[in-house]
């Protein structure tokens, strides 16, 4: 699969891009287990062009991640043009558009999901960044807005002709947030429309190794990108890597996955401060697999969760390991 110039291999795993999740710690985790490609924390057009400086910080990226893409939102097209203009001088390989997410402070003002309910604005603003910018631009979306109108047959060649290197679709609506289960049936008619000829890539519930290539077989995708399932748990791509490539996979001993997991509690730490950066790493501990059907785990985990200081926190994970995953 290759979006302009990038070559990203056959059939890649992507990390999604998402809010107080895909930091740059986690990102080059995702990368090193076999992430063929990572996005940032989604950025606001608006507070970027205003120079907001937890917005600007978003735009930090490394060698090391690359191939990466800065995604924006927004509403207004002058704002996403200069928003647009403004990433391009962070250098990233790729610039994506969100008209995907789905959270009310969003998409209620008529940003991400919200730009489903205005093709004709969700258009111009497209083709206006798309010509603003010299970098390759890419869009990642959803079936429409809600079960009356899923309209991503009709957009995707749409949002070709405007320019863009590359579609992303969530398979749901706006309407079902991350409710239900992820359609991926039009994900699919789409990909076989002889006229839409730019890479695709599906998303939504890609949970294991086996959904992957489900879904590359089934559905003929150019790639796959996975979300929720890597929160708390880079490991996934590993495993979805080699069964793609070799129709198995071991899985990482516990002692490496919660090797991982520190190293991601200590880089935040390292790039935030102590506090601030223990509060943005619990939902990866509070999501991680490896904690999950753990007996008589409860009371340990609460303290897991409400532990504020490194020592504190490591502390625990020490006596996890050696009780509970008995390393």
């Amino acid at each position: 699969m290759k979006i302009a110039d990038i070559d990203l291999g056959l059939r890649p795993v992507m990390l999604a891009p998402m809010e107080d999740v895909t930091d740059p710690s986690f990102r080059l985790v995702c990368r090193e287990q076999g992430a063929a490609s990572v996005y940032t924390e989604f950025v606001s057009a608006e507070a970027l062009v205003r120079d907001i400086a937890s917005t600007t910080r978003k735009l930090n990226i490394n060698d090391a991640e690359r191939p990466v893409a800065i995604q924006i939102y927004g509403r207004e097209p002058d704002a996403m043009v200069e928003a647009a203009k403004i990433v391009e001088q962070a250098k990233p390989d790729l610039l994506d558009i969100n008209f995907g997410c789905p959270v009310k402070k969003v998409a209620s003002k008529g940003a991400g999901s919200g730009m489903l309910r205005d093709i004709p604005k969700l258009l111009d603003i497209t083709r206006s960044v798309v010509e603003a910018v010299n970098i390759p631009v890419t869009v990642k979306t959803r079936l429409g807005w809600d079960c009356e109108h899923k309209i991503i047959t009709e957009l995707g060649p749409q949002l070709q002709e405007c320019g863009i290197k590359a579609l992303t679709v969530h398979g749901r609506t706006r309407s079902q947030m991350y409710t239900g289960n992820a359609d991926w049936t039009l994900i699919g008619e789409l990909k076989r429309n002889p006229d839409f000829k730019i890479p695709l890539t599906g998303n939504g519930d890609i949970t294991s190794p086996e959904q992957a290539k489900a879904s590359f077989d089934t559905y003929g995708v150019d790639g796959i990108m996975v979300g929720r399932a890597a929160i708390g748990a880079p490991w996934i791509f590993r495993d979805i890597r080699s069964y793609l490539d070799t129709g198995s996979y071991t899985p990482l001993p516990a002692a490496d996955k919660l090797a991982m997991l520190r190293r991601i509690i200590r880089e935040s730490i390292e790039r935030i401060d102590e506090y601030r950066g223990i509060l943005h790493i619990r939902r990866h501990l509070a999501a991680s697999p490896l904690f999950k059907g753990i007996a008589d785990f409860r009371q340990t985990r609460i303290r897991m969760l409400r532990a504020d200081t490194w020592l504190e926190l490591n502390s625990i994970l020490d006596e996890i390991a050696e009780k509970f995953l008995k390393l």
